[in-house]
């Protein structure tokens, strides 16, 4: 294979039990060869011609003798053929079309290329799905808050292959720390992303804002994961934040029942309390002055803000700059 980088659909010289045994071999590590006779129905030998064959396409497929032995499909020096069927390709396609317009920093411009390449092997079904998609959504608040792209893939990383991590770390309060951390998990939250990690230094679980994270490094040092508190990563870290007092804390009346603005908060994303039949009183908080007034304009509804003077001050300069770009 000539270095170049192909997405292949339909390959005429396979049969379609190749094309399902590659896809049984991209979905799973290892796999036992009685697992695949199985799978495709077919005899040892059959099985072993198969493998042959996706070796000759450029598949590096080796196999592993001893008691827990099989095939195993290999990452080679160039990207090979990768079979999608139409669900996954939709689900990369709005996965690329999310970090365009995402958080990640430095993977806009290269999440919209690679789209384009994709869109040129697609059949011309799924193009037709994702230019629906690429009509239909778009995003209405671009993040105020990017992470860079290699902190990102270094954690991403570091969790997968249980490896301790250091790195240096700015607090609320300006100070910066180095961190020696288990990573565990990585959580997308309100436009941001946070690390869900123990921290070994403090002997205690601590999430971490991926835009205060500088120049992770890999230890080499190994670790087995520790139960999560409550099993849960997101719900962990939905948590620490709702108990961690942020920068603005948010007191507004919204002119809407209290049964109907409370279904569009998460659980204690909000506190809504009833102060009649047709409005209600909602505490909130957060660090970005963008999201809360997203956050209230979002409901729908009319409303006062009465705490904080900066949220106050910051929707009146929004109003009057859109009030100003309509023509008289």
């Amino acid at each position: 294979m000539a270095g170049i980088s192909r997405i292949i659909w339909n390959m005429g010289d396979t049969t379609s039990r190749a094309l399902r045994l590659l896809s049984l071999l991209q979905s799973r590590r290892v796999w036992t060869g009685s697992e695949l006779m199985s799978r495709l129905e077919v005899s040892e030998r059959t099985l072993r011609r198969d493998i042959d064959r996706l070796r000759d396409l450029g598949y590096e497929v080796s196999s592993i003798s001893g008691p827990a032995g099989g095939y195993q499909l290999h990452a080679g020096a160039d990207i090979p053929p990768l079979l999608l069927d139409d669900e996954e390709a939709m689900a990369i396609a709005v996965s690329l079309l999310t970090a365009a317009g995402g958080t990640i920093e430095g993977l806009e411009e290269t999440s919209l290329r690679a789209l384009t390449k994709l869109e040129h092997v697609l059949p011309p079904r799924i193009r037709r799905r994702i230019a629906t998609l690429q009509r239909a959504v778009v995003p209405l608040v671009r993040s105020w808050v990017t992470v860079d792209s290699e902190v990102l893939t270094t954690l991403a990383q570091a969790c997968r292959d249980h490896e301790r991590l250091r790195f240096e770390y700015h607090r609320r309060d300006g100070e910066q720390t180095e961190r020696h951390v288990e990573p565990h998990q990585l959580v997308s939250i309100n436009q941001r992303w946070y690390l869900l990690g123990y921290d070994r230094d403090r002997d205690d679980w601590r999430t971490f804002r991926l835009d205060r994270v500088k120049s992770p490094w890999g230890t080499r040092i190994g670790f087995d994961p520790r139960p999560i508190p409550g099993g849960s990563a997101a719900e962990y870290v939905e948590g620490s934040l709702r108990s961690m007092p942020m920068r603005f804390q948010v007191v507004a009346t919204v002119y809407a029942p209290a049964s109907e603005i409370e279904p569009k908060f998460r659980h204690g994303e909000a506190e809504v309390e009833a102060i009649g039949e047709d409005r209600c009183t909602i505490r909130l908080q957060g660090d970005a002055l963008e999201w809360l007034a997203f956050m209230l304009i979002w409901l729908g509804t009319d409303f006062t803000i009465h705490e904080p003077d900066e949220l106050m001050e910051y929707v009146n300069t929004v109003s009057h700059r859109l009030a100003d770009s309509i023509p008289a």
